[in-house]
């Protein structure tokens, strides 16, 4: 079965259309308003080897914090739908990656339980036009709608793009591990015999 999922969710604050393939090829076609932002979403969607497609208007006249939290439920919720009863899933995820000088770790769990320990610390509160506590809004976003445990440590960086990066590269090379199939567990990854959030 095809893994993929379309979101639509419009609010006062937003109007999103997000399409998520877990099995593309690291396609993106991300347009947010935030260009950071955009660039941190094409990011994922090229080391997750997922095919990303977001279209957001959000208030940005406000700030870019409703159109970033939004955009990770969103695609929390596309997380959701795709997966499943999560047969055959590998279910866990970790990756360590550098960028330039900076380290980070993500971590997780696709097991249908929320929780977000985001331990990045920013040297400077904005990167570019961008907003640095958003990055740790998105991830929340996600966690809480994907039913994830997700868990980010910076070991040591300076610089607050290359921070950015490194934890996005990272969850999306975790989440690519999370969401592939493990031939030798073609059932639901769990002694409890269920994944789900309910």
């Amino acid at each position: 079965m095809p893994r993929t999922a379309t979101v639509t969710r419009k609010t006062a604050e937003t109007d999103i259309r997000l399409t998520l393939d877990l099995d593309g090829t690291g396609r993106a076609d991300v347009s947010t308003g935030l260009g950071f932002f955009d660039h941190m979403l094409t990011l994922l969607a090229g080391h997750s080897l997922v095919d990303l497609s977001v279209a957001c208007t959000g208030d940005l006249h406000v700030d870019g914090h409703h159109t970033v939290e939004d955009v990770g439920r969103a695609l929390g919720a596309a997380l959701v739908e795709c997966l499943g009863d999560k047969k055959g899933i590998r279910r866990y995820g970790h990756a360590i990656i550098p960028m330039d000088e900076s380290l980070a770790t993500v971590a997780v769990d696709l097991g249908g339980r929320s929780a977000c320990v985001f331990a990045v610390d920013f040297p400077v509160p904005t990167i570019g036009a961008f907003d640095a506590q958003l990055v740790e809004v998105f991830w929340e976003s996600v966690a809480a709608t994907a039913g994830m445990n997700f868990h980010a440590i910076l070991h040591h960086g300076r610089n607050g793009h290359h921070i950015a990066e490194a934890v996005f590269k990272a969850a999306a090379r975790a989440i690519r591990v999370a969401v592939e199939s493990d031939p030798r567990q073609p059932g639901i990854p769990s002694t409890k015999g269920t994944l789900t959030s309910k």
